[in-house]
């Protein structure tokens, strides 16, 4: 296929994956609201114009015409009005109306028979997990597809089989023309191995693993030892001596370690001058759960600073700025990043597809912990009133005072729509800086 293709089947896979991660969010409020008996009037995919839709029972099923979400409408998600018309409100202000005009909408298809039926009447644990249930389905399928990545892919891991030598030692940040006078050769160019060669042997030890053979390598500076590498099926044996070098000092992060000052470190260890091919090796059942909550740790952390990284992605998309690799980005940022790795026709197919079901995997813990945020209109926001209704009852009860009834959360409703409107912003100018100074993960 041509790159054009395939960059484009990677954009496909990833739009009918957001598509299907928002539908199977939506289920997780669908189901347990059915088994709770509150009706729901409608579960649509998107937003705006319906494009198409089908009733089933009391629920109408759909899809519209911006593909940026969904949602599940039950009624009386918010409890009536108190007032009975025969006395005004207290407030004539935008933030009462606000209120009053949602309880009104919210009650507008509550029919005879239906009072025991809306949402406001369920229990707070009920509430709850009505609402968490769209961020569980997200955790589940993150999980799962971790899974496959895991199990059924395995992870990108060092070999014993060499990818590259390098031709000259140079020190940190240094560069020598092979061809010079300068240029002085590695132990590894020295002894005449080359790309493709496995190493079976380093010392006259085994070698069953590229930690173990860099952790030899390393301790062996400045002596000659005997060195087997397989190469076209036979066996070939050459000398190498390591040379003392200033090499980085790797974090448990996988980064360059630095000091308190924020100096990158070096040390000085045994050094030939090679590289690693890498294979996909499958990793067993244990290891999935590490590695999502690992996923979903590094989410939260960039949902926590999120204030900060957009700012810092508004600072790169309205100046020379480069954009942080770690930082958000938009659908279609995530669309150009898997066009891009479906496009890499110089990595294996394998290789890809792998890479492609981990960022799914990615963008499922992201909407889950997004979601459990505590503002409204997000699920956290209905969880927070939730907990809080059943904050204020119980201490009622322990006061011997009269059951304040349901929270109405139509009272925070101003601070719903300032929400809403900075996530549109903070939307709008992610798809901008992802359009004018996309991030560059690839090099």
């Amino acid at each position: 296929m041509t790159p054009v293709l395939l960059f484009i089947l990677g954009v496909v896979f990833v739009a009918v994956g957001i598509a299907v991660s928002i539908a199977l969010h939506e289920v997780g409020h669908l189901v347990p609201a059915k088994l709770f008996k509150v009706r729901v009037t409608k579960y649509m995919i998107g937003f705006g114009p319906t494009l198409w839709s089908r009733r089933k029972g009391e629920t109408e099923y759909g899809v519209k015409a911006v593909p940026l979400g969904g949602y599940v409408s039950m009624i009386g998600m918010y409890p009536p009005n108190k007032e009975d018309g025969s006395v005004r409100p207290s407030s004539t202000g935008m933030f009462q109306t606000l209120a009053t005009e949602a309880r009104s909408m919210a009650h507008e298809e509550v029919g005879p028979g239906d009072e025991n039926r809306v949402f406001y009447r369920l229990p707070v644990w009920k509430k709850v997990i009505v609402m968490l249930g769209g961020p569980a389905m997200n955790m589940i399928l993150g999980v799962l597809l971790t899974a496959v990545l895991l199990m059924g892919f395995g992870i990108a891991t060092a070999t014993t089989t060499i990818s590259d030598v390098s031709k000259c030692q140079v020190t940190a940040g240094q560069t020598v023309d092979p061809d010079s006078a300068d240029c002085r050769l590695t132990p590894a160019a020295a002894a005449g191995l080359k790309p493709n060669d496995t190493i079976t042997s380093f010392d006259g030890k085994p070698v069953t693993s590229w930690e173990q053979l860099t952790e030899w390598i390393r301790a062996s500076a400045g002596r000659e030892v005997a060195i087997t590498v397989q190469r076209d099926g036979n066996p070939v044996s050459t000398a190498v001596t390591p040379v003392l070098s200033a090499r980085p000092v790797m974090g448990a992060d996988g980064r360059q370690a630095t000091d308190a000052a924020g100096n990158l470190q070096y040390q000085d260890v045994g050094f030939l001058g090679i590289g690693a091919q890498t294979a996909l090796k499958p990793q067993p059942a244990s290891s999935v759960l590490p590695m999502a909550g690992e996923n979903i740790r590094q989410v939260a952390g960039v949902i926590f600073n999120l204030p900060a990284r957009v700012v810092g992605v508004a600072k790169a998309a309205f100046s020379e700025e480069p954009r942080d690799p770690n930082g958000p980005i938009s659908v279609v940022g995530v669309g150009r990043v898997a066009g891009e790795v479906a496009a890499m026709e110089a990595v294996p197919l394998q290789s890809r597809v792998a890479t492609l079901i981990g960022l799914m995997a990615g963008l499922n813990f992201a909407l889950a912990v997004f979601n459990l945020v505590p503002l409204l209109p997000l699920d956290g926001g209905h969880v927070a009133g939730a907990l809080y209704e059943g904050i204020r009852r119980r201490v009622a009860k322990l006061r011997g005072r009269p059951d304040p009834g349901a929270f109405d959360i139509a009272k925070l409703l101003p601070v719903t729509y300032v929400v809403a409107a900075l996530l549109m912003g903070m939307s709008v100018l992610l798809i901008y800086a992802d359009i004018v100074k996309p991030v560059n993960l690839f090099g």
